[in-house]
């Protein structure tokens, strides 16, 4: 398993009976997360410092209670990146911070590259990947079905003092902006996707991990320049083995590119303990320089 742990603002703090405690800078959010099947005692009774509680309903969905005074947004730092970190609802924050183990790979590929890159990051959210990549010089293009989240991204890309970079935001289906780019003839030396279990595109497309992954690849192959530098697929979905995302870049990029491909767990340490909380699959495909 793959952990970042290059981190100073952000931790875990604890995780127990299927909530973990976090500390974003300088507040602190107990959130759920269906992982944590252990019993770890009552956090809520164990710390006195929490700002927020996310709080699940029977229902489906939840709510944030705010135990002390939380502000609507604020600013966390990963090395030179900086994000905006808000309440949202299902409880996210609009980062997942394991994911910094992908933002260091993809920074240090494209800077030994010695070449422009161009990357095509795809369900690509509040922007992480992409201001890790802008970070490094390449140009970017980022694509995601939601409007509030391209422009949560244009904020972090902005708050990291890259606005000048090249970067194209685009509010579209995903699959039916890389067909279209397909048509257009473009090429990109480097794609970053997220893809989730189950979601709806721009025009209330349906996508389906199960069924519409793979072709998606085989489609994204075709954008690829003649030397691509790294293919990276992001997955949360569980049931999924790490293997299955091995499988679909062997059968896809590993037929026409050389290069290493390989899967791993990725995950983040637990500060009051030995522990580790899983966080989802990381499928790379790493081209040969």
């Amino acid at each position: 398993m793959k952990l970042a742990t290059m981190w100073k603002d952000y931790e875990i703090i604890d995780a127990s009976c299927g909530e973990k405690l976090e500390r974003w800078g300088n507040i602190i959010l107990l959130r759920p997360d269906p992982q944590i099947i252990w019993d770890n005692g009552n956090l809520m009774e164990k710390y006195d410092n929490i700002h927020a509680h996310y709080i699940r309903s029977n229902k489906g969905g939840g709510y944030w209670e705010n135990l002390q005074k939380t502000p609507s947004r604020w600013i966390v730092s990963y090395k030179n990146l900086k994000f905006n970190i808000k309440q949202m609802g299902f409880k996210h924050t609009g980062l997942f911070p394991e994911q910094a183990i992908n933002w260091d790979f993809m920074m240090e590929k494209i800077t030994k590259s010695n070449r422009k890159i161009k990357v095509l990051n795809l369900f690509a959210y509040t922007g992480g990947a992409t201001v890790a990549c802008l970070a490094a010089g390449a140009s970017v293009v980022h694509v995601d079905s939601s409007r509030g989240m391209v422009d949560w991204a244009k904020e972090n890309v902005s708050l990291s003092g890259l606005e000048d970079q090249s970067v194209r935001y685009i509010v579209d289906d995903v699959v039916k902006f890389v067909k279209r780019e397909i048509r257009r003839g473009n090429k990109y030396d480097a794609i970053v996707m997220d893809p989730p279990s189950y979601g709806r595109g721009a025009n209330g497309e349906v996508w389906n991990i199960e069924s519409d992954l793979f072709p998606l690849v085989e489609l994204c192959i075709e954008l690829l320049s003649d030397k691509p530098l790294f293919f990276i697929i992001n997955s949360y979905t569980t049931g999924l083995s790490s293997e299955v995302f091995t499988n679909v870049l062997r059968l896809t990029i590993g037929k026409k590119f050389a290069g290493k491909i390989y899967s791993d767990e990725i995950g983040l340490p637990i500060k009051d303990n030995d522990l580790v909380l899983p966080c989802g699959i990381c499928s790379r495909y790493e081209g040969d320089e």
